[in-house]
């Protein structure tokens, strides 16, 4: 038995303490709140702001993990080069959490260091150089934090009118403690996929088959497998994620997202290395291990004879009506009477609107019409809490 300690732990941490559980390890969930997702399935639960180096240290101090998962940005990433030395495993590596992290890193790994493409961009410290980074990138132009997820921060921008507000919110949105900004060409895209990576410690990089997925406000809204693309477009997003999960190092699944533009090119866009909110759609059978099934297997060292897919699914999110500190009245009936469909909820202790509390998940067989599954997971997630997936936050 391997004692994992999960940093951070929403709802990806959740379904991975679940994964690690059902093989019989010890978790200790943490997180900055108490009962967050993770830490109501987990053995044992911390909390404490995973930014402060000092606190991060004292608890790994006092469980000695033989495994370190981190699940979120906000995280002093630096102690875990520290905490790898001692001989903890980090997942993928303190390398990749580190990079990964930090746009700024990632992005110069894979447009200056292994010259893939990606959309234009730059940095900005201050509202003058940002100014002159839009005007260097022309509008319309896309606004995210240095460090941030779920679409905090970003922004689309399509005049110097809204300059001023997207600095502002970006700043403000930022995790961490870097007030650092970047500003990057709009990609006139057709479409954006996922494509889940699996390194292993003893075996081949292995490739789920691609996801679709709609963001809004660079936040997922809905996501289906499998995404179709041209076989030479699925060999270049397969070469492209492999050249950057194997710079970065380290054993785990990865999301790597894509663009695909009207022209058919496959354009990196970013990277997680953790299991993704697009890949939740795997939850609903659509292959033979889920995204967070293979995570560990791959942490663990364990073999994966191979990914498979098995059905066509879909998933859209489950967005909070309103503010609440109580637990929310779910209704499943409506989505449950029908076939084929599966709802999990995330246990996530408060509420804000638009707030990602759950995914409904509808899925066929291989062949299906993902059209009508898509319009089918939306419908009935509308029916859960009475909010449509494409709400405003």
């Amino acid at each position: 038995m391997k004692k994992i300690m999960l940093l951070g732990s929403g709802e990806l941490g959740k379904e991975f303490t679940i994964a690690a559980k059902r093989a019989g390890q010890y978790v200790i969930a943490c997180d900055k709140y108490d009962n967050a997702p993770a830490m109501q399935v987990a053995d044992e639960r911390e909390v404490f702001s995973m930014l402060d180096g000092d606190a991060l240290t004292a608890v790994v101090e006092k469980h000695h993990p033989d495994i370190i998962v981190p699940e979120i940005e906000a995280i002093r990433t630096e102690r875990l080069f520290d905490f790898e030395k001692e001989g903890i495993q980090i997942v993928p590596s303190s390398r990749a959490v580190n990079y990964t992290m930090n746009r700024r890193a990632i992005r110069d790994l894979a447009a200056k260091e292994l010259g893939l493409r990606t959309a234009k961009y730059f940095y900005a410290k201050t509202f003058e150089e940002f100014k002159n980074a839009a005007d260097e990138i022309g509008f319309p132009c896309v606004v995210k934090p240095l460090m941030s997820s779920s679409g905090h921060g970003q922004s689309y921008v399509h005049n110097d009118d809204e300059l001023v507000e997207a600095y502002k919110e970006a700043m403000e949105e930022g995790r961490g403690d870097v007030k650092e900004v970047i500003i990057e060409e709009f990609i006139d895209f057709d479409s954006e996929f996922t494509l889940l990576t699996v390194t292993q410690k003893d075996g081949p990089t292995l490739f789920c088959p691609p996801i679709g997925h709609i963001q809004k406000g660079g936040d997922y809204r809905e996501s289906w497998q499998p995404f179709q693309l041209p076989e030479e477009a699925l060999k270049k997003a397969q070469h492209i994620a492999a050249e950057v999960t194997k710079a970065l190092t380290g054993a785990g699944l990865w999301g790597v997202e894509f663009f695909l533009s009207k022209q058919g090119e496959v354009i990196f866009s970013e990277l997680s290395p953790r299991p993704h909110d697009t890949g939740m759609v795997t939850l609903g059978h659509t292959t033979n291990l889920s995204e967070f099934e293979l995570h560990f297997r791959a942490v663990m060292g364990l073999p994966i004879a191979g990914i498979h897919l098995e059905h066509a699914g879909c998933s859209a999110v489950i967005l909070s009506p309103e503010e609440s500190t109580e637990p929310l009245n779910y209704n499943f009936m409506d989505a449950l009477k029908e076939d084929h469909t599966r709802i999990r909820i995330f246990g996530k202790p408060e509420a804000h609107v638009g707030r990602r509390m759950g995914v409904v998940l509808c899925y066929g067989e291989k062949d299906a019409d993902l059209n009508q599954l898509r319009d089918k997971a939306k419908r009935l997630a509308k029916t859960v809490l009475g909010t449509d997936p494409y709400m405003k936050k």
